[in-house]
């Protein structure tokens, strides 16, 4: 199979594409947990469950966008000046 092949031999991704990725990480978290402090300020219990799937959600992604980073590799820039 080649699809298990190319998941363990992993793959490169830019610098820039690797910082955009850890930002929106970083963004999903810090909104999973101020939304998680908001369930406090909520009366109906559907509307508290939703907001329950949505912090799911939002941790569920950034842990998937880690996993993702884990088994990456990131590209060497290449040289500025022509040698």
């Amino acid at each position: 199979m080649t699809i298990g092949c190319a998941a363990q031999e992993g793959f490169e991704i830019s610098p820039r594409f690797r910082r955009t990725v850890e930002e929106r990480i970083a963004r999903l978290e810090r909104d999973a947990e101020y939304d998680e402090a908001q369930l406090a300020r909520l009366d109906d219990i559907d509307h508290i469950r939703r907001h329950i799937r949505l912090v799911t959600a939002e941790r569920s992604e950034a842990l998937r966008m880690r996993l993702f980073l884990e088994r990456a590799r990131t590209r060497l820039p290449g040289p500025m000046i022509a040698l």
